[in-house]
């Protein structure tokens, strides 16, 4: 599939010199080493404003990105993990107030961390059952091994569950790890990134019946023709695949990270609702604009445009943002006038954030700098894929937003 242009920028209300400088800004970061190479599609109203490609997506045999490149989209599985979840809910299948431990019998009595240390911790009992819907907000308690900011994240690492679960480990079973683990805050009353989609994958397995892999194909992928979406990348397709950097820490230039990188070239144990999926561009355009048209997208429908609306709509308690509300440290979102629904981060006020957005909008990214955000105010879409580890090297996503943003004049 393509996601070449598909009409003029400016009969759209985007001034094609504007969006001229997303090019010209970003090539720089390809020019200097800090990247080896980015893609980034701009649409309105269903078209296809800006597409572009630049740079290599293997930086050492020079082969270029092309529109068909292979991406590690990490945490951008968690929005399709969500869709999957609310799929379930729009049949009935649950309610979002349900204990997870009706289906997950080990999240049943939880504890809390209260004081100690990793070998000696001490904890109370949760006053709140995890809920399904504390699952979609982040708000469960739960945490993730690479955080290093509280006691909980250390057992996490001390068990094996780093940025990767160790070797062998399915989804059952690592669920049934994470339910031996006290949780970081009292459900309910916080917000924290953590293992809750990869455990909310396992309910979708659990109450589908079905394989987290096999769902996804069967009522996501094929109905949305996503073909190129999977979870590792077999020999056929090996060339397509961006190689994944890190910066150096002396030059800031990329630098190749091939154990991390060879990752998608396996078949994995345990299919990660939370951070699993390898996608391109065109799929990922096709996901981000069945979720812009409420829903469905060429005939397919997904979800109902009302459970769509409801998704992305701030379900922090108290309406609180995550500049107050979050609990362990985390870079993949500014954190003032941003809430979170029920799979995305959304913008409340962005004011605070001191970017320009529309209140409603809605996105969230990945850990290899990859990014996505959907505003439905000004029916606008965008996508940044690119493999740079960690997402808080360089500003990509707030400078992507200037650009876009300043390019619309309509």
């Amino acid at each position: 599939m393509s996601v070449t242009r598909t009409t003029d920028p400016d009969l759209i209300g985007f001034d094609p010199a504007r969006l001229a400088r997303i090019d010209e800004h970003f090539g720089r970061y390809v020019d200097d080493g800090r990247l080896a190479g980015w893609q980034i599609v701009v649409t309105r109203r269903g078209e296809i404003a800006h597409s572009r490609t630049y740079g290599a997506r293997d930086a050492e045999t020079g082969a270029p990105v092309g529109e068909d490149t292979l991406w590690r989209i990490y945490s951008m599985t968690k929005p399709v993990t969500s869709v999957a979840a609310m799929m379930l809910w729009e049949e009935g299948r649950f309610e979002l107030t349900d204990e997870i431990s009706r289906w997950l019998p080990e999240f049943a009595d939880m504890r809390v961390y209260s004081k100690g240390s990793v070998l000696k911790p001490y904890t109370v009992p949760a006053a709140e059952p995890i809920r399904v819907w504390h699952l979609l907000t982040h708000t469960a308690g739960l945490t993730y091994g690479f955080m290093q900011t509280s006691v909980v994240d250390g057992l996490y690492r001390a068990a094996g569950y780093e940025l990767m679960p160790p070797p062998g480990v399915d989804l059952a079973g690592a669920c049934a790890v994470f339910g031996e683990f006290p949780l970081l805050f009292q459900p309910g009353t916080a917000w924290g990134y953590s293992v809750a989609t990869d455990v909310l994958g396992r309910l979708v397995e659990v109450v589908s019946g079905q394989s987290l892999d096999a769902f996804f194909t069967d009522r996501i992928f094929r109905p949305l023709g996503m073909t190129d979406t999977r979870w590792w990348v077999e020999e056929a397709d090996a060339e397509r695949l961006a190689a994944l950097y890190v910066p150096d820490p002396r030059t800031g230039r990329a630098v190749r990270h091939d154990r991390f990188g060879a990752v998608a070239r396996e078949k994995p144990g345990l299919h990660s609702g939370g951070a699993g999926l390898i996608s391109s561009a065109a799929d990922y355009h096709r996901f981000t604009q069945m979720l812009l048209r409420g829903g469905e997208l060429d005939g397919a429908r997904l979800l109902g445009p009302r459970t769509v609306r409801f998704m992305t709509r701030n379900h922090l308690p108290g309406g609180h943002d995550l500049a107050t509300h979050s609990v362990g440290g985390f870079s993949e979102t500014i954190f003032d006038g941003v809430g979170f629904g029920l799979g995305f981060a959304v913008i409340d006020d962005p004011v605070p954030s001191r970017l320009p957005s529309s209140v409603g909008e809605y996105y969230w990214g990945g850990i290899a700098s990859t990014a996505f955000w959907v505003d439905p105010a000004q029916e606008l879409t965008a996508l940044l894929f690119t493999q740079l580890m960690p997402s808080s090297t360089w500003p990509l996503r707030t400078q992507l937003r200037q650009l876009v943003y300043a390019a619309l004049v309509d």
